[in-house]
Parts: structure tokens; C-alpha cells; sequence
């Protein structure tokens, strides 16, 4: 069976192109490559054995989106995490993001349209509940106005699914509102590959290990938390790519009881950045370089996910614990700068 992955280069993409191959999915994957490399493509076979095919598609390109679907007319699934991800970037570029972001989904969704049947996983994230009045965060909890245009593409990516879904049965489709994915696979072949200055925390605190940035800046240490540092859901990255296998096989077994549904991937636990930090020191055996600075705009005080929905409905569950997945991080560091 073919599965589309777009964005299949990327760091959640590349781990779940593996881990569709491990199940016996044939994968083609589409990337622009600009926030990702061929030589990415070395590792997944390196891991699974098997070279999945690969094209070097713009998918802002409607033209070329079309020629795709006509030479792969078998493709039964796809996966959809070509995006950009940058929240500071998304506010001094919002036309940027609305037409990469937006623009790509809905040429997808068209193509996929024309089929007698097809199943859709859009990569959403958990920004789309902002602050949550309550936690942990459930599916149920409301979809807050977004803090940036990033956080809108992805409201308004799962209304664009769920509006056109609500029209076309044979379509099927499901929203994974991922928390932070963390870490690397245990092979060590692929892992996170930020360009430039990491927008996450945990290659941040890597790299910093590394020695490649000075230190790292810790942004509050006075919010209504215990140590008064912000609190996240980290997930390793393999079981996070392990969920949309589960997802796209409940959609082709016919196991979902909507054709648009909603699942929050997590932990289910909330760890603050000073004990991911801690973390770190634990796996590594080293001091970080790290300092106390202002409160950065737009970051919320809490987010971990109610793991409930997932667990007993999708039949998915994380595995690895924070210190397992930061180990991962930081083997894969050291390795990319060997």
C-alpha cells in the first residue's frame, strides 16, 4: 500500500517514513528541502533497509501537485507535515505561513477529493488550546484564538479538513495535536536537524552542551509553577511517529467512527524547562550554561496533554520516559558534530 509523507525529510517526518516501512508501507516521500536534506534519505534506509521514493517537490506549485497525483494514482494515504514551524518567524512573515501552510493543504485535499477513497493525517499541535483553562489538556478543551499566525495555520488547517470532510464521505481524516517531540532515534542515523538557531528547547540545551552556543536562556523563573519555569509535555519522537501509523491504519481498517476525528499525542506529564534541564545534566554528566532572563511575549505557563483518547481509542501509548528520550537528544548531538 503507498502512503504520501510530506515533509518526509523532517524530523517527526523522517522518523514516521521508518516507521511506516517497518509496518510494510511502501512510502513515497515529498520535500522541498528547505528545512531539510537528501542526506536524510541515507538514514531511513540505513534503518529500515528499504529507500523510499523520493521527490523534490514544491507543493506551493499546484501544477506539480496535480502531476504527482496522476503518476501515483495508487496512493492510498497521506501524511501531511510539510509546514513552516517558526511561531517568532510566522509573526514577521505571516504571508509567508498562511501561503505555505494553508495554500499546500488545500491543493492536497483537492487532489485527494477526486478519489473513491483516501485517508488524510494532518500534523497539527497542541497550540491550538493557547492557555487551557484546565489541565490536562483533553480533546473537548476549546480552541483558543491563536498567539501567532503559525498557531492560526493550524486552527484553520483543521477546519479546512473538518469543512471538507463534512461534504466528501469517501475522505477521511485525522488531526494529531502533537505536544513537544524530543529526541532521536536510537540508531543514531536520523534524528533533530535544525538550520540556524534552534527554535525548540531541547537542541538548544544540546547544542549548548556542545559548546556551539554560549549558553541558554531561560525565559521566567516567576510564573505559578513549583520552580516558576514553564511547563511542556516532552514526547519522544519515535512514539510520536508510532501514533500516526496507528492513525492512518485505524482510517484504513475503517476502525474510525467519524471521518474527521481529533487525538492529542503526549506524555501526559508536564515537566518544566528546569527539570528538562536537569534532565540533560542527569544523561550527560555535565553542567549546563544557563541564566535566568525577562519573560519572552506569548509563551503560556502550562501545557500537557490528557493522553486518555489516544490510549484507549487509537490504542497508542508513549513509552519513553524524559530522561530516556533527552539520552537519544544528546547521542545524536554528539554524533552529528563528531
Amino acid at each position: 500500500m503507498k502512503i504520501l509523507v510530506t515533509g518526509g525529510l523532517g524530523f517527526i517526518g523522517s522518523h514516521t517514513v521508518v516507521e511506516l516501512q517497518n509496518e510494510g508501507f511502501e512510502v513515497v516521500i515529498i520535500d522541498d528541502c528547505s528545512n531539510s536534506s537528501e542526506k536524510v534519505l541515507e538514514g531511513i534506509s540505513s534503518i529500515s533497509g528499504k529507500m523510499p521514493i523520493f521527490e523534490k517537490i514544491d507543493l506551493k506549485e499546484k501544477a506539480k501537485v496535480e502531476d504527482f497525483f496522476k503518476r501515483h494514482q495508487d496512493v492510498q494515504g497521506v501524511i501531511h507535515f510539510a509546514a513552516s514551524k517558526a511561531v517568532g518567524e510566522s509573526v514577521q512573515k505571516p504571508l509567508l505561513y498562511y501561503e505555505n501552510n494553508i495554500g499546500t493543504l488545500v491543493y492536497l485535499l483537492k487532489e485527494l477529493s477526486k478519489k473513491d477513497n483516501a485517508s488524510f493525517i494532518f500534523s497539527s499541535s497542541c497550540t491550538v488550546y493557547g492557555q487551557a483553562d484546565e489541565m490536562p489538556i483533553s480533546e473537548k478543551a476549546p480552541v483558543k484564538p491563536a498567539e501567532s499566525p503559525y498557531g492560526n495555520t493550524k486552527q484553520m488547517g483543521e477546519e479546512i479538513i473538518r469543512d471538507t470532510c463534512a461534504v466528501n464521505p469517501k475522505l477521511k481524516a485525522i488531526a494529531l495535536r502533537y505536544f513537544n517531540p524530543m529526541g532521536a532515534h536510537p540508531s543514531g542515523s536520523i534524528g533533530e536537524l535544525p538550520i540556524g538557531v534552534p527554535q525548540n528547547l531541547v537542541p538548544f540545551i544540546t547544542q549548548t552542551g556542545m559548546g556551539l552556543r554560549e549558553e541558554l536562556s531561560v525565559f521566567g523563573d516567576d510564573y505559578p509553577t513549583e520552580d516558576g519555569t514553564c511547563i511542556r509535555d516532552y514526547i519522544y519522537v519515535v512514539d510520536l511517529a508510532k501514533a500516526h501509523v496507528k492513525a492512518l491504519q485505524r482510517l484504513l481498517g475503517g476502525k474510525n467512527q467519524d471521518n474527521y476525528e481529533v487525538f492529542n499525542l503526549g506524555t501526559g506529564k508536564g515537566s518544566s524547562v528546569l527539570e528538562v534541564i536537569h534532565s540533560f545534566e542527569r544523561v550527560s554528566g555535565k553542567k549546563l550554561n544557563y541564566k535566568i532572563v525577562d519573560r519572552r511575549a506569548g509563551d503560556i505557563v502550562s501545557a500537557y496533554a490528557d493522553t486518555k483518547k489516544a490510549n484507549d481509542v487509537l490504542g497508542w501509548k508513549s513509552q519513553y520516559t524524559l530522561d530516556e528520550a533527552m539520552k537519544s537528544a544528546w547521542e545524536w548531538e554528539q554524533k552529528v558534530r563528531a
